[in-house]
């Protein structure tokens, strides 16, 4: 029968604790450098600043390239609001015709600085303006979005007309030089 040994009477080369874990390479190596070498990823380079750099310029020239497609109307840029001859009509109707809410902004910047004058007629005159042009936006939008639905409708049979008509009442109270997608046609033009 073998007689166990205790611990005490072990010498110490003989237990393999100490001969695995307990012996020193080295000097403890320093936290950054063992995280760095976690970091590391076998698919991919090493980041650095010049690749950093790099990517920041192809995806800025990537967003530049297809906002200039999306103002330039192109298909397959546009948003899926924006997409579709239907909506194409749309946009070239309104862009072709000289609308009272394309002004509407500026009737609003130039009542803010009226009200700025420490007269009282001017401001009442002011405000008046800016609410019957607002009235008048929402009045003729009514009627244009019913006049919008109706030239789809003849000019597109079977096409759905849900939205079409805020959608090109929406448009027409943009400024022209700030609507989305530019327009692709001259005002008074034949559509």
């Amino acid at each position: 029968m073998k007689r166990i040994r205790t611990l005490p009477e072990l010498h110490w080369s003989e237990c393999w604790l100490y001969l695995s874990h307990m012996a020193k390479d080295g000097p403890t190596p320093k936290r950054k450098d063992k995280v760095a070498l976690n970091k590391i990823n076998a698919i991919t380079a090493p980041v650095t600043k010049e690749s950093k750099n790099r990517d920041k310029a192809t995806i800025r020239a990537q967003r530049t390239a297809a906002r200039e497609a999306y103002m330039r109307g192109e298909e397959n840029a546009l948003p899926l609001r924006d997409k579709g001859p239907v909506k194409r009509f749309v946009r070239d109707y309104i862009d072709s015709r000289r609308n009272v809410g394309e002004y509407f902004l500026p009737v609003v910047a130039s009542v803010l600085v009226l009200s700025v004058i420490h007269n009282k007629y001017v401001s009442i005159v002011a405000i008046l303006f800016m609410y019957a042009a607002m009235l008048y936006t929402v009045i003729s939008g009514f009627f244009f979005t019913r006049k919008i639905k109706k030239m789809v409708e003849a000019k597109f049979p079977g096409e759905s007309t849900k939205g079409l008509g805020m959608y090109g009442w929406l448009r027409s109270t943009q400024m022209r030089k700030m609507r989305a997608p530019a327009p692709q046609v001259q005002r008074g033009a034949k559509i």
